[in-house]
């Protein structure tokens, strides 16, 4: 399993995570970098009215981004940054942005496919995703099914694991180190919520995280403010540091404990690595919540779905970033000799400014990060299962085991399903980037058709308006 995991979130998983974005992003001539402008008014923007009745869908446009950066805001953030900046140096930070820039392309792809070729299920809920893109887009069905189907597999078990038992397991430990409240109070409690929200379906999971994200995130990039502006002095040489050691071949960073060594590609690999498992672009989860969006044409929620991948790596993480960086605890040892990684460095530095507050400060990110996580990837798992057992008492018990697991996930810590999961995880890429390959002209065709029928008449009616 440990061989598995090193290929999939290895160099050439990677090469070629980062070489479809680049693609894409030429093949669509730089138009989701020229747009980003207008995807991130139309997140905040009210929903068209005129559009209404071409609309379909099972919640607004607003609320599957929440969804879709409710899976994708996790540990990753906050642990994920941490460990990077170790392993790769600082420098990671500046290859976690460029693998964002190109993951904005990959993004909006994936969400066009995933509405384009959406389908009404059983109840009259919206059904799409990657596996639907592969089944309805692929001129060649038989590979076009059999692709969905390892996909839909894939993203089953991993949702058992990375979306659910890692983020429960991470909860407790936290809770407990911080508040020392045992891990099976949490797991019980944990478990409750996620019945209470998971149970009512997509329309819930929608609504909870149209409020528990936008709260997470503002809390969190506060928070960490006040930490950079504690310790301002420090950060003109942290910023330094972080974009030296991006492009020097040997680089050496730390704070007066110990010393982080690493080469540009130790940096490009770390950096380009937790980007990707942070923002998921090109790993085909987030369109499973766009298809969900009630929407008049592909593009629309495309751009909207895209900016997960600026929230998430530009912002959240660069905001993780800064504040190790002018902390001065990069490098730093504990108190057993082990270098300071993870949790325990975001801990240290928002401590630096803040005292013990900053300690209570990461455990609740981590709560509230880690439990949206679970309730996005309940709905990703729940569509892919859909997928392969059409019989809906098969939702209704991945909803029941899925809450259960989250009890089982905070009180043991199973190696072996995590590795698993995480490996799964990762094995989602490769059908999804055949997909998002073979289906690049279709991608192409709808995003040029939205920019002359639909943008281009937007920014003039916008314009007339304005000199009105």
């Amino acid at each position: 399993m440990s061989a598995v995991n090193n290929f999939v979130w290895g160099p050439v998983m990677l090469a070629l995570l980062m070489g479809t974005g680049m693609f894409l992003t030429v093949r669509l001539k730089f138009k989701p970098w020229l747009n980003l402008g207008y995807a991130l008014k139309s997140v905040f923007a009210k929903q068209d009215k005129t559009h209404k009745d071409d609309s379909s869908g099972d919640i607004s446009p607003f609320q599957s981004l929440m969804t879709a950066l409710a899976a994708t805001i996790g540990t990753g953030n906050i642990v994920g940054v941490a460990t990077a900046m170790v392993l790769g140096g600082p420098g990671a930070l500046v290859w976690m942005w460029i693998s964002a820039l190109f993951g904005l392309s990959t993004k909006y792809a994936e969400s066009v496919l995933a509405v384009k070729y959406r389908e009404t299920n059983a109840k009259g809920e919206m059904a799409g995703g990657p596996m639907y893109a592969m089944k309805n887009g692929f001129k060649n069905k038989k590979i076009g099914l059999t692709l969905a189907f390892l996909f839909s597999l894939f993203a089953t078990v991993a949702s058992f694991g990375i979306g659910n038992m890692t983020q429960a397991n991470s909860i407790a430990g936290a809770v407990n180190g911080t508040f020392g409240v045992p891990t099976w109070i949490t797991g019980l409690i944990l478990m409750v919520l996620a019945f209470m929200v998971i149970l009512g379906g997509i329309k819930s999971i929608g609504k909870v995280s149209g409020v528990i994200v936008p709260f997470m995130a503002v809390f969190y990039v506060l928070a960490s403010i006040v930490v950079i502006i504690i310790n301002f002095e420090n950060l003109p040489a942290g910023i330094a540091e972080i974009f030296t050691m991006a492009f020097s071949p040997t680089a050496m960073a730390g704070g007066v404990g110990g010393t982080i060594i690493a080469t540009m590609l130790t940096a490009m690999r770390w950096g380009v690595a937790r980007g990707v498992f942070s923002n998921e672009a090109g790993l085909g989860s987030a369109p499973i919540a766009a298809a969900a969006a009630k929407t008049d044409h592909p593009s629309r929620q495309g751009y909207i779905n895209m900016t997960g991948t600026f929230f998430d790596t530009i912002v959240v993480c660069t905001i993780t970033g800064l504040v190790i960086a002018s902390s001065g605890v990069l490098g730093t040892l504990d108190a057993s000799g082990e270098i300071l990684m993870g949790a325990n460095l975001t801990i240290a530095a928002f401590q630096s400014a803040l005292g013990p507050v900053g300690g209570y400060i990461v455990t609740v990110g981590i709560t509230l990060f880690a439990f949206s996580t679970i309730l996005g990837w309940e709905y990703y798992g729940e569509k892919s299962l859909e997928y392969l057992i059409k019989a809906p008492i098969a939702v209704t018990i991945y909803r029941i085991l899925y809450c259960l697991v989250v009890f089982v996930g905070a009180t043991t810590a199973l190696e072996i399903v995590w590795n698993l999961s995480d490996a799964m995880n990762g094995m989602m890429a490769i059908p999804n980037l055949i997909s998002l390959l073979v289906l690049s002209s279709v991608v192409a065709k709808e995003c040029f058709e939205f920019q002359s029928d639909f943008l281009i008449p937007e920014k003039l009616a916008f314009k007339e308006a304005k000199k009105k």
